[in-house]
């Protein structure tokens, strides 16, 4: 298969759209039209992990942290980022980066470790806002199917678990087409009256050059009457971080050996003792100390993730449990779920999971 083609699989499950504005997904260096022999999952795509797909013959690694985040002046190996990209143009290996895109998918990073810990109800912790607008138009009641169809086929009318979702009530339009008009039906200069329907769904605002464009191309007038409502609704199936409850409320102490247990860590630097039964857990994976005020508003008992600062356990305030297991290591089932996820899409291709351990920090115990 051809980079593209594969890429277009790859953003049926992991859409772009989804990321965090700050962030640099998709595609990191690579020809579209090259033909792909294998893929290699990592978390990181350092020198290393380039030199692992050569090895093995894979030309695409797909990766959770972007290796290129930010712009650069020059390409000369002066250091860590610019040494791999150098090595996977050279021997034309492709990167392609997921990262907020799957913190942000209902099923990602934030999924896995609620799954790890057991915790049950799940919900997103810091649910997408202004991520949703609705689409209402005007279309002839012959054509109505034909049109709901090609915008439930570009992605409109997906609400959480269902899809095809929409709403319609018949009513009469009137037209009058003018000099210069094409019109579907009706007489230059005389107005027209038909039987439409008022057709409404509900679509990720990321889709919208694409559904407006399959609403133009099946819909039979010459003019299309629509309009789109920016919705205030939060997208409850979509944001950063997640929150459940365990099976049966734990001690402080308890808590945190079933975490050391769980994801296998020596050190957990937390907050203070709340003096409360733990039984309502969030977590956000990686750097989450902006979701501290969230994991308080949804009456967490403890929250779980990465990078804390100093000041950041301040804001436990005899609250909530604050833990901090490290970056990597709150992110350590990811790469096992892209290699599940990839291998799904792709059930005859080559892949595999890198061998090399990608975590930059080292304790001594």
């Amino acid at each position: 298969m051809q980079l593209h083609d594969i890429i277009s699989k790859l953003e049926s499950r992991f859409r772009p759209g989804e990321a965090e504005s700050f962030d640099n997904v998709g595609l990191l260096c690579g020809d579209l039209g090259r033909e792909i022999s294998g893929i290699l999952i990592c978390h990181d795509a350092i020198e290393s992990v380039v030199e692992e797909a050569i090895s093995e013959g894979k030309n695409l690694i797909v990766c959770f942290h972007p290796i290129l985040f930010k712009g650069l002046k020059s390409l000369t190996g002066k250091d860590y980022v610019e040494r791999a990209l150098l090595k996977a143009i050279e021997n034309k290996i492709a990167i392609y980066a997921v990262h907020t895109v799957f913190d942000n998918d209902y099923f990602g990073v934030n999924y896995g470790i609620c799954q790890a810990l057991g915790l049950q109800e799940q919900r997103i912790l810091m649910p997408k806002n202004g991520q949703l607008s609705q689409l209402q138009l005007f279309v002839p009641c012959e054509q109505r199917e034909a049109v709901q169809e090609a915008l439930f086929e570009a992605g409109a009318g997906s609400l959480g678990f269902y899809d095809q979702c929409s709403f319609s009530v018949q009513g009469e339009g009137t037209f009058r087409p003018r000099e210069g008009s094409n019109p579907f039906s009706g007489h230059l200069n005389e107005r027209s009256q038909v039987e439409e329907e008022l057709v409404s769904v509900i679509f990720e605002s990321y889709k919208h050059s694409k559904i407006i464009s399959a609403l133009k191309k099946a819909h039979p007038y010459e003019e299309v009457s629509y309009q789109i409502v920016r919705l205030e609704n939060s997208n409850s199936y979509a944001g950063l971080g997640r929150y459940g409850e365990l099976p049966a409320a734990l001690t402080h102490q308890a808590f945190l050996e079933l975490v050391k247990s769980v994801f296998n860590v020596q050190v957990i630097r937390h907050s203070m003792d709340t003096g409360a039964l733990i039984r309502r857990v969030g977590v956000l994976g990686g750097s989450g100390a902006s979701g501290i005020s969230a994991a308080k508003s949804n009456n967490c008992d403890a929250y779980l993730t990465g990078d804390l600062k100093y000041h950041d356990f301040f804001q436990a305030e005899n609250q909530i449990l604050l833990c901090d297991i490290g970056h990597f290591e709150s992110e350590q089932f990811v790469t096992q779920q892209l290699f599940e996820i990839v291998s799904e899409k792709f059930p005859k291709f080559a892949i595999s999971k890198t061998k090399e351990n990608t975590n930059p920090v080292n304790y001594f115990l």
